[in-house]
């Protein structure tokens, strides 16, 4: 594979309708929507100078191959990816743009998103445990006394909300005009079984989305729908760890976002990308779905008690706190850092997938 990061897209031939941290977005017609991903890495916030190589194909094709494990296991389960090659025929995509785009894009279908991020976590760490040390709660839900750091939640998973917090995009956030199939899906525009809240400003960098109880989800997506996430959520997040688990994985945690697909009148999972699209705001953050980028993947078995070693972006954040440079802009990573954060994508992809990236990619073509 490509021994230099792709930071950088330019598709001259289709319109880019928005970019974000990681990913960029063009449209292809009304209903698709081409992602293309790149190996652009952020941490505390921020988009570092350099990239990752092979990072964002990485991350396009760990996302594709949930997307066929977890609808071989659950009967109910839906996403939004069409294909995961560029629109056919030269005048849509051009040569040389084709080869840039080579494992790292998805045509997907442009839906409405609820204005909410789901996470489910299936063991007490991070934020999490700072909050029951303080409360014994996490997210304001009271948990049993006497838990261990990185221990699982002794009732199984737990569900909780946030409500993506958004305003509208600064001026050159988003290139060119939203088109008005996009705008129109803004809160769900005349479906009145689902009730939206009107967005408020989104939380200034390093800051999160508000916080908010499934009561609260209930009231702003309505009941149907809200029930139907929270059962779907905690579904995907059950499947997906006893896959990763067989495979020397643990997922600790994960974020999704769902879309609502209304000719079949479905839940969708979504890229969170979507999400600010619809709004026409600017798009902050676009983790990916079920990636070392969007959720905590630990080495198996837990050692209950200590943080944990993991495979996703800690190599990096580790030498940023050691040098002091959380937070700061175009910070660029020494080369053993990006070395060892490419072997560890490349480890957690092998993993899961049980094939090498350069297998995919042949079977991809093929």
């Amino acid at each position: 594979m490509s021994s230099q990061a792709v930071t950088s897209i330019d598709l001259q031939s289709l319109t880019l309708v928005a970019s974000g941290k990681v990913r960029e977005l063009y449209q292809v017609n009304e209903c698709t929507l081409l992602m293309v991903v790149t190996d652009r890495v952020s941490a505390f916030d921020k988009v570092l100078f350099n990239g990752i190589p092979d990072k964002g194909t990485i991350l396009c094709q760990i996302s594709a191959h949930w997307f066929t494990v977890l609808g071989a296991r659950m009967s109910d389960f839906k996403h939004h990816l069409l294909s995961l090659n560029p629109p056919s025929g030269s005048q849509v995509v051009s040569p040389s743009e084709r080869a840039v785009l080579r494992g790292r894009c998805m045509q997907i279908r442009a839906l409405k998103v609820f204005p909410i991020e789901v996470i489910v976590r299936g063991y007490i760490t991070g934020s999490a445990w700072d909050e029951y040390e303080k409360h014994s709660t996490v997210h304001g839900i009271p948990q049993p006394a006497g838990l261990q750091r990185c221990q699982a939640f002794p009732e199984g998973p737990i569900y909780t909300v946030s409500l993506l917090q958004v305003g509208i995009a600064p001026s050159g956030s988003i290139s060119g005009e939203i088109p008005p199939y996009i705008a129109s899906r803004h809160f769900f525009a005349g479906k009145t079984d689902i009730r939206m809240s009107q967005p408020s400003t989104k939380a200034p960098p390093g800051s999160k989305d508000e916080n908010i109880s499934p009561d609260e989800a209930r009231k702003i997506v309505g009941e149907r729908w809200a029930w139907k996430i929270e059962s779907l959520a905690l579904n995907i997040y059950k499947t997906a760890h006893t896959y990763a688990m067989e495979r020397g994985i643990v997922i600790a945690d994960t974020k999704m976002e769902f879309g609502f697909d209304e000719e079949n009148d479905e839940v969708v999972v979504v890229d969170e990308l979507l999400w600010v699209l619809s709004l026409k705001v600017s798009p902050f953050t676009a983790p990916g779905i079920w990636t070392p980028d969007s959720s905590r993947f630990w080495p198996a078995p837990v050692q209950v008690g200590e943080e944990q070693p993991s495979f996703d972006k800690q190599h990096i954040r580790d030498y940023l706190k050691a040098y002091g440079l959380e937070g700061k802009s175009d910070v660029e990573l020494p080369e053993n850092i990006v070395n060892e954060t490419t072997k560890t994508y490349r480890e957690v992809f092998r993993r899961l997938t049980g094939r090498t990236l350069e297998q995919a990619l042949t079977e991809l073509e093929d």
